[in-house]
Order: structure tokens, then C-alpha cells, then sequence
């Protein structure tokens, strides 16, 4: 109803470094007619207690199991390392909790298949934190490219690196991107910058209906600058991936662990039958800085900046980090009040998880993996069956 506001309780706040400290209470705080921000919790009640005084939240709760049986949140945001989601997840929805899981959703394509058939099949609204997909730089994107500002897409191209505590040699701190490093945690390169930019790129160009990937570890280990420990590296530092689009158009990608040397660290190109865009950014987290777009039609000599409408900003905070949390949190709002599916969703996220799980599967296998036919539809052919001797489905 209007007017309505939600009571959300959040597990993961360290003030400081945490996401949830830097993104979603700032954002929550710019939504306060809608949300209000009731209690967090964390590993533990004096963890949670501290950080509640220092971000000048009301309650701190003894865990995460009082905080999800609290009769007053409606919404359990999970901004937590990639392990404990699915736990946490589970124990939230069979309470009958509306949830928002910061990506990846599971620690792989299996626990987050299960979890949006769970959340389904309680009737409860899960969303993904793939905040990438409503960037005003990605909606306006997509609307060009839906206008025709490029005519029919060609090709896509994208190169990017995953920044400083991802692969790069070295990582700041030892505790809170150790975890990092080890790939049983699902937090890699491949998961994280590739994993929320791929949403956004399939918003944008498509779904991928081909994929050829190499995924490969070239540093072994990394420094803690903290401690100036060595730690050993499992976690692949290069995705190269080669594909096609459902549409027919070709892909190519190629992530890099560390931060670019100059500062430019993500190009994304489309091409077209009547120009071509180009994003930009400083990092590969498409979700966390500031991309601008460059454009030119048939004709043109030179790119010319693309400038985004004042009204995909308006109203908005101007923090990147925190603004586009609070787009999707809107979204959310809305979904819930309206019945509408605006908001990044579980299945929207199981979508993403497979097109990881090919890539993982196609590096293993050397096959190029079939996800969908040139049309779109989803195979329903068994996973492993080989189509030809280079071709396999998933």
C-alpha cells in the first residue's frame, strides 16, 4: 500500500570496509520513506553491537537466527562472504522473509538453482545484487542500443581488470581478502567483476548461446600488505572467453586479475551495422564506478561522448556505490507493492550462474558449450553430450 514502509535487517556490517556499510545504509538512508533499518546482526552480538553504534543503527541482534525470527524485519539483506548465503538464504525464506542477497547469489550454479526454486516455491520476493543492470549508464545503453543507435549488433568486445584485491599480486589485508584467493569460496575473478558485468551485458546484447573459455591461475601466490605474509593463490586470474549470442552476434571477453596501471580499466565495445558504442570505467566491477559511454554512427571519423539524460540521475545519490544499490532497492520496493518484476531477481541470477558454470565447464573440458539455440530457447539436451567433436551441450 502507499505509504507502506519495509523494516529490513542486515546481516554483514563492518564499518569502514564492509559493502553493506558503504552501499546499502547509505542507500537505505536515501529511501528512508520507504525502508527503514530496523536491526543488524553479525557473527556475533558484540560485533554487531559495535557497529551498530558506530553507523548509529538502533539494534544490534544476539545473531543472525534472532534477527530473521524478528516478527519486525521484513526484508533479511545477506551481505555476507559467498559461503554462508545459501545457510543464511534458506533459513530466512522458510521463515517467510523477503530477502536481498548481495551476488553471487550460491557458491555455484547448484545453491542458487535451489534457492530461487525455494524462494518460489514459498511465495517470498528474492533479489540479486547485480546492481551493474541499472546503472543510468547500462539503462541508457540499453535503450541506444533498443533505439538503434548501432543498427543490428555485430559483435561485442570486452576487456577488463578485476582490480587490487582480486589476483593482482598483492592483497591490502589479510582477514577481510584472504578468502579471496582460495577458489572453493566462489569469490573469484570469474564470479564477482565478470559475474555482475555479464548481467549486465546480457541485458544489453543478449543471452550467450555459445561459449569457448580458458581460465587460468598465472600468479600462484599473493602478499598481504598488512602482514607482508605469502599467501597461496587457487583462484584463476585470467577468463578469456570466445562465443556467440543468442541474437547470432560474436563475444569475446578477457578479465585480468589487478588494477589497470593508468586507470582504465574496463572497455566494452559494441559494433554494429550503423556504429559502434563504447563503455569505459576505471575497474572491471562495473557495479562500483563510474562508466561514461562513447559513441559514433556510420559516417563519423571519431567517437563523441554519449551524455547521460539528467533524469536517469535525478533524485538519486551521487555516490556511484551507494546510488546504484538504491535504484535496485526501489526496484524491490516497488516489486513488492505492485506485484511487478523489476528488481534483479533469483532466476535472473541462476541465468548468470550458468553462463559461469559453462565457462568453468568449457576451460575444463576444452569443448565450446551450447547454452542456447540461436534463438534464444534454452537446450534441454543432457549436459556432456557431445554435438560434434569440438561441441558440447550444458
Amino acid at each position: 500500500m502507499p505509504g507502506q514502509r519495509f523494516k529490513i535487517g542486515i546481516v554483514g556490517v563492518q564499518p569502514g570496509r564492509s559493502w553493506a556499510a558503504r552501499a546499502h545504509i547509505p542507500a537505505l538512508r536515501a529511501l528512508s520513506e520507504t525502508f527503514e533499518i530496523v536491526g543488524i546482526a553479525n557473527t556475533s552480538e558484540a560485533s554487531a553491537q559495535a557497529a551498530a553504534t558506530e553507523m548509529g543503527l538502533s539494534k544490534a541482534f544476539a545473531g543472525v537466527a534472532e534477527l530473521i525470527a524478528a516478527p519486525e524485519v521484513d526484508i533479511v539483506t545477506v551481505a555476507v562472504k559467498v559461503p554462508p548465503h545459501f545457510e543464511i538464504l534458506k533459513a530466512a525464506i522458510e521463515a517467510g522473509k523477503h530477502v536481498y542477497c548481495e551476488w553471487p547469489l550460491g557458491n555455484g550454479l547448484a545453491e542458487a538453482r535451489e534457492m530461487a526454486a525455494l524462494a518460489a516455491a514459498k511465495g517470498v520476493l528474492g533479489v540479486v545484487g547485480t546492481q551493474a543492470r541499472i546503472a543510468p549508464e547500462i539503462e541508457y545503453l540499453r535503450h541506444l542500443i533498443n533505439d538503434g543507435f548501432v543498427g543490428e549488433v555485430v559483435s561485442t568486445t570486452l576487456v577488463a581488470r578485476g582490480g587490487s584485491a582480486l589476483r593482482g599480486g598483492t592483497i591490502p589485508d589479510r582477514k577481510p581478502y584472504g578468502y579471496l584467493l582460495d577458489r572453493a569460496n566462489g569469490a573469484i575473478l570469474l564470479t564477482i567483476p565478470v559475474g555482475h558485468t555479464l548481467a549486465a551485458l546480457r541485458d544489453v546484447v543478449g543471452d550467450a548461446a555459445e561459449i569457448s573459455a580458458v581460465v587460468a591461475r598465472r600468479r600462484p601466490t599473493a602478499v598481504a600488505v598488512d602482514t607482508g605474509e605469502i599467501l597461496p593463490v587457487s583462484a584463476p586470474d585470467q577468463v578469456l572467453v570466445s562465443g556467440v549470442l543468442a541474437s547470432g552476434a560474436t563475444i569475446s571477453i578477457h578479465y585480468r586479475g589487478g588494477a589497470p596501471l593508468d586507470g582504465d580499466g574496463l572497455f566494452w565495445e559494441i559494433r554494429g551495422t550503423k556504429g559502434d558504442i563504447r563503455v569505459s570505467g576505471s575497474s572491471g566491477h562495473a557495479q562500483m564506478v563510474q562508466l561514461s559511454l562513447m559513441g559514433a554512427r556510420a559516417g563519423e571519423t571519431a567517437f563523441r561522448a554519449l551524455e547521460i539524460p539528467a533524469s536517469y540521475r535525478t533524485g538519486w545519490p551521487e555516490d556511484v556505490e551507494s546510488g546504484n544499490v538504491a535504484r535496485l532497492y526501489a526496484r524491490m520496493a516497488q516489486d513488492l507493492l505492485t506485484g511487478t518484476r523489476t528488481a534483479p531477481s533469483f532466476e535472473d541470477a541462476v541465468a548468470v550462474h550458468r553462463i559461469i558454470h559453462a565457462i568453468e565447464r568449457s576451460a575444463e573440458s576444452g569443448c565450446r558449450l551450447v547454452l542456447t539455440d540461436r534463438k534464444g530457447t534454452r537446450t534441454t539436451v543432457l549436459a556432456g553430450k557431445r554435438r560434434t567433436s569440438a561441441c558440447c551441450w550444458t
